[in-house]
């Protein structure tokens, strides 16, 4: 499963850059749509395959576990990965305009921290929803260890760590951004 889940965040990056060759190097508008709408593929890829090993018997694991958090950060930040990908390519290699910045700080800086925060409670809520359908495959509760009582908690901190840093940006004294 390991393999399988680095294979996937390998053809998740050799899709994209294909897909923006094509567009930006090659000028094939048509191919490069294709290619990068085949990006999510990738993960259909990795559930099908948490899912064939799973029910080939095995106990879910914290690779699994892995597999689903992975469906769901993919999903929750695929979008903006392909779009910061998109913009500094399109700045490098077709003369497009430099690529967007964070805000720096104000109140467009505490939006912008509380809007990655809330993509990342989107990918728990994703991988908690894929996890909780490898339980219902499994079907046996000690089979499934690694998930409900290792991977659901692991993600459970990192959100409540994450949160650590809007709150603190909201709390922060606002000073104007500067450009």
């Amino acid at each position: 499963m390991v393999t399988v889940i680095l294979a996937c965040e390998i053809g998740f990056w050799v899709v994209l850059g294909a897909g923006l060759v094509a567009r930006y190097l090659l000028r094939w508008r048509r191919t490069s749509t294709v290619l990068l709408i085949c990006v999510p593929l990738v993960d259909v890829v990795l559930l099908a395959a948490t899912v064939v090993d799973l029910r080939q018997g095995g106990s879910a694991s914290t690779v699994h576990g892995l597999a689903a958090v992975y469906l769901g950060v993919s999903v929750a930040f695929g979008h903006s990965m392909m779009r910061w990908a998109d913009q500094r390519f399109a700045h490098r290699f077709a003369d497009g305009p430099p690529p967007v910045k964070p805000p720096k700080a104000g109140s467009v800086r505490v939006r912008y921290e509380w809007r990655e925060w809330g993509k990342f409670m989107l990918a728990h809520a994703i991988a908690c929803g894929v996890m909780a359908f490898l339980i219902f495959v499994v079907s046996t509760p000690e089979h499934t260890v690694a998930l409900w009582r290792e991977t659901i908690p692991t993600m459970s901190i990192v959100a409540a760590v994450w949160l650590l840093w809007p709150l603190s940006q909201t709390f922060k004294k606002s000073r104007p951004a500067s450009g």
